[in-house]
C-alpha cells in the first residue's frame, strides 16, 4: 500500500467546515494533554499515591462525558477527529517515554492543521464523497480508488499555505523494472545535488537561497503589522505559500534523482551521512538543510524496494573524499575548498565529488 496525497478544491462553505474538523482536533489534543501534564505533575509531587496515566480511551469517555456537553459545536463535525487526536497524543506520549521523542506541545491555530476522517467513501470522476462533509471536487482528473477494509476507509485531511489536501492509501504492485545499467556509486554534496561515478551531474535546485531575499522582504513586512490584523494575516498567507513553493521544488529535485538511480541501476552505494552533526557547522547548516540529504536517502530506500534496486550503504567513516581512486593513496590534508583532487603519488588530477563517487562505487565494505 502507498498514500495518494492530492489538493481539494473546496468552496467557502466546504472550507468553513474543513476549519471545524480541524479546530475540534486541535481542541481535543490540547485538552488530553493538559489532563496529561496535570496527572504527571501530581505523580511527581505525590509519589506515594501516583495516578493511573490515562490512555487514549480513558481521554475519549472522560471527553465525552465531560467536554461534548459544554461544547455543542462536537456534535457539528464528525466524532473520528477528536478521536483520532487523543489517539495521536497517546503515541507521543509513548514515543516520549521511550526516550524516542521530545514531550508532545500545545498545538496552535493555522499551523499543520489536519484531522482524521472515517467512514464509507464514494469516488466519481474529480470528486471525492467524505462523511460530514459530502461531495468534494479535487484538482486531479485521475482519482485512484480508496483502500476499503472490514471497519471502512479512511483518510487524513490536512492544511498547508490555506490549501486543503487529502491523504489516503491506494493498493499499489511494485513495477518489476529490468535496470539497464549496473552498479553506480553516488556523492551528494552542496555544490552539486549529486554526482554519479558514471560522470553525470545532477545539479543543486538551491530554492531556500535563490528565494532567501524574498523570504526576508515578506518577514521584514510581516513583522511590521499588528498581530492579528486583517493585513497581518495576508501577509502571513503570502509567507506560508512561498515557503510551501521551496519546499515543493527541493521534492521535485530529490523525486527526479531517486527515481533516475532507482530504475536504471541494479546497485545504488551511497555513504551514511551524520546529517544532524553536519548542521551544528553554522556556516553550512543552510545550504545543507536546503538539500534534503535524509529525504535523498529515505526515498532511495522504498524506491529500492519497489524496482528491486540493491540500495548500499557505506560506513561514515570511510574516506571517499580523501582516497584516490586510481591507486588508493589517502590524502589526509585534503580541505573543504579544494574541489579538485591531486594525488601526488600517481599524478590523478579529478574532480573532487567524482573521486568520491568513484571510491563509493568500488567499496567492498558496507554498514549495517
Amino acid at each position: 500500500m502507498i498514500s495518494f496525497k492530492t489538493e481539494l478544491k473546496l468552496n467557502n462553505k466546504q472550507r468553513t467546515i474543513m476549519a471545524k474538523h480541524a479546530g475540534v482536533a486541535r481542541h481535543a489534543y490540547n485538552w488530553g494533554l493538559a489532563i496529561c501534564q496535570e496527572i504527571l505533575d501530581y505523580n511527581q509531587e505525590n509519589p506515594e499515591s501516583k495516578l493511573k496515566f490515562p490512555s487514549a480511551i480513558d481521554l475519549h469517555k472522560k471527553l465525552v462525558a465531560e467536554v461534548k456537553t459544554q461544547y455543542e459545536w462536537y456534535y457539528e463535525v464528525s466524532k473520528c477527529s477528536p478521536q483520532q487526536a487523543l489517539r495521536d497524543l497517546r503515541t507521543a506520549w509513548d514515543r516520549c517515554f521511550k526516550k524516542i521523542a521530545k514531550p508532545p506541545r500545545f498545538k496552535k491555530k493555522n499551523i499543520k492543521d489536519s484531522f482524521y476522517l472515517e467512514g464509507n467513501f464514494q469516488i466519481k470522476g474529480n470528486k471525492i464523497k467524505l462523511p460530514k462533509i459530502g461531495w468534494v471536487k479535487v484538482y486531479e482528473k485521475f482519482i485512484p480508488p480508496i483502500l476499503v477494509k472490514k471497519s471502512g476507509s479512511n483518510c487524513v485531511i490536512s492544511k498547508r499555505a490555506n490549501r486543503w489536501f487529502i491523504s489516503y492509501k491506494v493498493d499499489f504492485e511494485p513495477e518489476k523494472v529490468n535496470q539497464p545499467l549496473g552498479k553506480v556509486g553516488c556523492d551528494i554534496g552542496i555544490k552539486t545535488l549529486a554526482t554519479l561515478s558514471n560522470q553525470l551531474i545532477f545539479p543543486n535546485v538551491k530554492a531556500y537561497r535563490k528565494a532567501k531575499k524574498r523570504l526576508a522582504y515578506l518577514q521584514r513586512s510581516l513583522s511590521r503589522k499588528i498581530k492579528g490584523s486583517a493585513n497581518y494575516k495576508k501577509s502571513q498567507k503570502q509567507l506560508a505559500i512561498w515557503h510551501y513553493r521551496i519546499s515543493c521544488i527541493r521534492k521535485d529535485a530529490i523525486h527526479k534523482l531517486t527515481h533516475y538511480l532507482t530504475k536504471n541501476h541494479s546497485e545504488i552505494v551511497i555513504e551514511d551521512l551524520n546529517v544532524s552533526g553536519m548542521l551544528k557547522n553554522h556556516r553550512l547548516a543552510s545550504a545543507i538543510a536546503d538539500c534534503g540529504f535524509y529525504e535523498f536517502r529515505r526515498q532511495l530506500e522504498y524506491k529500492s524496494d519497489w524496482y528491486g534496486a540493491i540500495l548500499h550503504v557505506v560506513n561514515r567513516f570511510f574516506p571517499s573524499s580523501k582516497t584516490c581512486s586510481s591507486c588508493g593513496e589517502i590524502k589526509s590534508d585534503l580541505k573543504l575548498k579544494d574541489r579538485t583532487f591531486n594525488c601526488s603519488h600517481c599524478g590523478l588530477s579529478i574532480d573532487r565529488d567524482l573521486n568520491a563517487s568513484i571510491n563509493l562505487c568500488n567499496a567492498e565494505s558496507f554498514s549495517v
